[in-house]
């Protein structure tokens, strides 16, 4: 297991290093009840009820294959027993085969590319029938949303010592470059027009800028491209330039200009994983280092302002080991979404715009009980995760 990561917080911060360790023993402890043994995948969410006896508790949601695939992605890390505890006496790379092996049924490009990544990370022998699976669902000429762009090209580098994806990977490359609108560093949610509506075309969230730039950042990686590397950095300086005050990474972005649009939800995902790996994997191909900005982040997980009563007391915490979870969000409660709404609609005829007074009435205070198998999958990808590739 690579520890670089841990052990150069555990330099940086001990209190952050110990923070981290408890989360990592969260995600340990929590995948298992989330992994279904009959159907061989994840559930999509667990979510916190009230039971008919007044109790709460914790009800199991949907499945997810992208949340599975990301699960092994980052679960590959682990010690090959603890592995197995994960996925009903499977390893990763097991598991992992088990989704390839349902590629031919898998309709969702972010899927199967997920999917393809976990195959190339893994040494799946069938990495190239995975890949093909990735093109014929990935239609040249297409809209692609961006985070599932940014997927396609993290697999394709994580394939490239492997299999020939020169000419594919030379086309995703391009892709996600010529994403961006004009000299903005930010990225938007679709290539091309044509899945977004207009009014909203111009808004992008923190997903559309973390993967992307940490796709980049591992296709230098893969492969010296100074310009892809250029592009990772300037993103990542960009987002975390507007970082929180109390660390938060914040969600909506104008993809025009690089500005915030709303910054409701924080996703606990982002401050304890996304965030982390994107920036991590950054520095590790040669990119600036934002170690201050992930430390920042990650203390928000204990320190959350939005949830601090007037002594400073945290009212609800956002970790819950004796649910084995990380609660999802904090968020304004505003119904459907006003806020955001407002700001998307506002700010695509005056990007400036900040409406501060919806601030005032729609204070972000509530607390989103739920939490799903990605979030712990991406947590043992950002820490457990290094040079060793």
């Amino acid at each position: 297991m690579n520890t670089t990561r841990l052990g150069a917080l555990a330099h940086e911060d001990p209190s952050l290093h110990a923070l981290a360790e408890r989360l990592l023993a969260l995600a340990e402890a929590g995948l298992p009840a989330m992994y279904l043994p009959d159907a061989e995948t994840f559930v999509f969410t667990r979510a916190g009820v009230i039971s008919p006896e007044g109790t709460p508790v914790l009800e199991e949601r949907g499945t997810s294959t992208r949340y599975a695939a990301i699960t092994a992605l980052g679960a590959r890390f682990l010690p090959e027993d603890r592995q197995r505890a994960l996925f009903g006496g499977r390893t990763a790379e097991e598991f992992t085969g088990v989704l390839v092996e349902r590629l031919p049924g898998v309709a969702n490009l972010g899927d199967a590319a997920l999917i393809a990544w976990a195959a190339a990370e893994t040494g799946h022998p069938k990495l190239a029938d995975a890949l093909d699976r990735v093109a014929v669902l990935d239609v040249p000429g297409r809209p692609q949303y961006t985070v599932e762009a940014a997927w396609v090209l993290s697999a394709l580098a994580a394939a490239r010592p492997a299999v020939d994806v020169e000419e594919r990977l030379a086309a995703a490359r391009v892709r996600l470059l010529a994403a961006r609108v004009g000299d903005s560093p930010l990225f938007p949610h679709a290539t091309e027009p044509g899945l977004v509506p207009g009014y909203r075309s111009h808004v992008a969230c923190f997903a559309d800028q973390t993967y992307p730039l940490q796709a980049l950042a591992r296709l230098h990686a893969s492969g010296d491209d100074r310009q892809a590397l250029a592009a990772a950095d300037a993103c990542a300086a960009r987002i975390c330039e507007l970082q929180g005050d109390g660390g938060q990474w914040w969600w909506h972005y104008d993809a025009r200009d690089g500005g915030l649009v709303e910054g409701y939800p924080v996703y606990s995902v982002h401050q304890h994983a996304m965030a982390p790996t994107a920036l991590f994997d950054l520095a590790e191909a040669g990119g600036t280092d934002f170690g201050p900005a992930i430390r920042r982040g990650l203390r928000w997980m204990t320190d959350v302002p939005e949830l601090a009563d007037p002594t400073g007391n945290p009212r609800e915490p956002m970790i819950r080991e004796d649910f084995g979870v990380t609660w999802r969000k904090v968020y304004r409660g505003d119904p459907k979404k006003a806020v955001r709404a407002a700001r998307g609609l506002t700010t695509k005829v005056a990007p400036q715009a900040r409406l501060a007074p919806l601030d005032r009435i729609f204070r972000p205070g509530a607390v989103d009980r739920e939490c799903r198998p990605y979030e712990f999958g991406w947590m043992l990808f950002a820490w457990l995760g290094g040079p060793q590739r």
